[in-house]
C-alpha cells in the first residue's frame, strides 16, 4: 500500500486547541496565499470590462464571493489530499494532515463556503458569475483534486484551468456577458500556469514523489521540464500580447507586456540552459522563475486595470447589465 492509499495517521492524541488556533486553522484550509493570487485577476479585469473604474460595491461583492469559492475549493482539496500532504514536508503541518480538522468538519466547512458563494454571487452580482463560480470549485475540487492530480504528469495543465475562471467572473461581473477579452485573458492564465507551477514541483521534487503524485519533474527529466516551460512562457507571452488588438489595448499596457514578458523569458532560458548543464539545485535556483511569475502576473494584470484609465478614448463604453445586482 503506498502513501497516496494510506490516510493520514497523527502521532498520539490531538491536543485541544483555543479558539484562536481553530480560527486559524480553518482560514489555512482556504489558502489565503492562493486566493489573493486569484483576486489579483478578478479586479483588474473588471476595470478592462467597464472602461475605467466600475461600481465599487460591485468589485466589493465581486471579491467577496470570489474569496469564499476560492476558499470553498481549496479546502476540499485539503480535504481529499490530507493524505500527501501529510507525507510531504512542504505540506505536513497543514490541520487537515495534522488532524487538528476532522475531515467532516471539512467537508461541511467547504460545502458551507460553495452554498454561500454562490448564493452570495447569485443575488448581489449576477446568475452567470455565480454559476462560473461554482464551475470554477467543480473544476478544481473534483477536476483537479480527484481526477487528474494523482493520475497523469498533465495533471497542472488541464486543472488549472480552474484558476482561470477568476478572469471570467471579473468580466461577467460587470457586463453580464463572457466576452472575447475575457476568453483570451483566460488563455493568459491557462498557458501561465505550468511555467509558474512547474518550477515549484522542480524545487520540490522529491516531496512529490515521496507522496507518489506525477507532477512532471517526478516522472521527466529536469531538461524536458525546463523546455517545456519555455514553450509554455513563449505561448504566454504571445497570448498577452493578443489581447492589444482583441481588447484595444493602448502604449501602457503593450510596454508592459512587452518588458514583463520579456524578463519572463530570459529568466526561462536561463533555468533551461542550467538544466540542459546538469547543474545542481543550488544553481538551478527555479524558485526564482515561480517567485518572478507571480510578481509577472500582477505587473501584467496591473497594467490591464491602468490602460483603460489612461487610454478611455480607445475603449467603447458598456451599458451596465440587465441583471446587475449592485
Amino acid at each position: 500500500m503506498t502513501a497516496v492509499d494510506t490516510p493520514p495517521t497523527v502521532s498520539g492524541p490531538v491536543t485541544p486547541r483555543g479558539w484562536r488556533r481553530t480560527v486559524a486553522n480553518y482560514v489555512s484550509l482556504t489558502k489565503p496565499r492562493i486566493i489573493e493570487l486569484l483576486l489579483v485577476t478578478t479586479v483588474p479585469v473588471m476595470f478592462l470590462a467597464a472602461r475605467g473604474v466600475p461600481d465599487l460595491w460591485l468589485v466589493v461583492a465581486t471579491l467577496v464571493g470570489g474569496t469564499l469559492s476560492a476558499g470553498a475549493a481549496n479546502t476540499f482539496n485539503c480535504v481529499y489530499d490530507r493524505d500527501i500532504d501529510a507525507v510531504m514536508d512542504r505540506t505536513r503541518n497543514r490541520p487537515m494532515a495534522t488532524g487538528e480538522i476532522s475531515p467532516t468538519a471539512g467537508v461541511v466547512f467547504g460545502a458551507v463556503l460553495t452554498v454561500l458563494s454562490t448564493v452570495w454571487l447569485a443575488v448581489l452580482v449576477n446568475a452567470l458569475s455565480a454559476a462560473l463560480s461554482l464551475a470554477a470549485i467543480v473544476m478544481y475540487a473534483v477536476g483537479y483534486t480527484i481526477v487528474l492530480k494523482r493520475r497523469t504528469s498533465q495533471n497542472i495543465v488541464w486543472g488549472g484551468a480552474a484558476g482561470c475562471m477568476p478572469v471570467l467572473i471579473g468580466w461577467s461581473a460587470v457586463t453580464g456577458t463572457v466576452g472575447w477579452p475575457a476568453l483570451v485573458l483566460f488563455l493568459v492564465i491557462f498557458f501561465w500556469t505550468p511555467p509558474h507551477y512547474w518550477p515549484l514541483s522542480m524545487r520540490f521534487t522529491d516531496d512529490y514523489a515521496r507522496a507518489g503524485v506525477p507532477m512532471l519533474p517526478v516522472v521527466q527529466e529536469r531538461g524536458n521540464v525546463a523546455t517545456k516551460i519555455v514553450v509554455y512562457s513563449w505561448v504566454m507571452v504571445a497570448t498577452t500580447l493578443a489581447l492589444v488588438p482583441v481588447a484595444s489595448m493602448g502604449w501602457f499596457y503593450t510596454a508592459a507586456a512587452v518588458v514583463a514578458g520579456g524578463l519572463f523569458l530570459a529568466e526561462a532560458h536561463r533555468l533551461k540552459a542550467a538544466a540542459d548543464r546538469g547543474e545542481p539545485q543550488a544553481v538551478l535556483r527555479p524558485m526564482r522563475l515561480f517567485h518572478y511569475s507571480i510578481t509577472y502576473v500582477t505587473i501584467v494584470f496591473l497594467a490591464i486595470a491602468i490602460d483603460p484609465l489612461l487610454h478611455p478614448s480607445s475603449y467603447t463604453p458598456l451599458a451596465p447589465p440587465p441583471n446587475r445586482r449592485v
